[in-house]
């Protein structure tokens, strides 16, 4: 076996793949680790990014949360200012259609006030023009003076 040439050929391939294999399997070692760190560091940045990302949405969501109660809030003070609004309008409304169902009223009571007057002073001007026209006919001088004198004793009494 020492005397074959292809012995001493493969024991001199052996040699050199293991001579040639240390510097590249340091160069093949350190690429490796490299690209290895370089992988390590982009899964970290992943891992930041995406750890960002769910504090970002978790922000956005909280906001929205936020803003949907607000807006709910808006909505229910909007109902409560309408409520109240329509309260108000309704008790100024009953408030206002009192006061002109009192004037009405009022307005009524002054027309039958001066309905009542004008009939009364008629049925007095109707009484004195009857008085006068009974008195002047059936009336002599004497009874007229009795009834002057009678009229002027009874004025004292209807005075006081």
């Amino acid at each position: 076996m020492l005397s074959n040439s292809n012995f001493w050929v493969a024991i001199a391939f052996f040699i050199f793949v293991v001579l040639a294999f240390r510097p590249a399997s340091k160069a093949l070692t350190a690429a490796l680790d490299g690209r290895a760190d370089r992988i390590r560091k982009e899964l970290e940045e992943a891992t930041r990014l995406r750890e960002e990302a769910e504090r970002t949405l978790a922000d956005y969501q909280r906001r929205q949360r936020d803003a949907l109660q607000e807006a709910e809030a808006i909505i229910a003070q909007a109902r409560a200012e309408a409520e109240r609004m329509r309260a108000r309008a309704t008790a100024e409304l009953e408030q206002q259609m009192a006061r002109r169902e009192k004037q009405a009223l009022d307005k009524i009571a002054q027309a039958e006030a001066t309905a009542l007057a004008e009939v009364r002073d008629m049925t007095v001007d109707v009484a004195i023009a009857a008085t006068r026209t009974i008195l002047a006919k059936d009336l002599n001088g004497a009874a007229a003076a009795k009834l002057v004198d009678d009229a002027i004793g009874d004025l004292a009494s209807k005075l006081h």
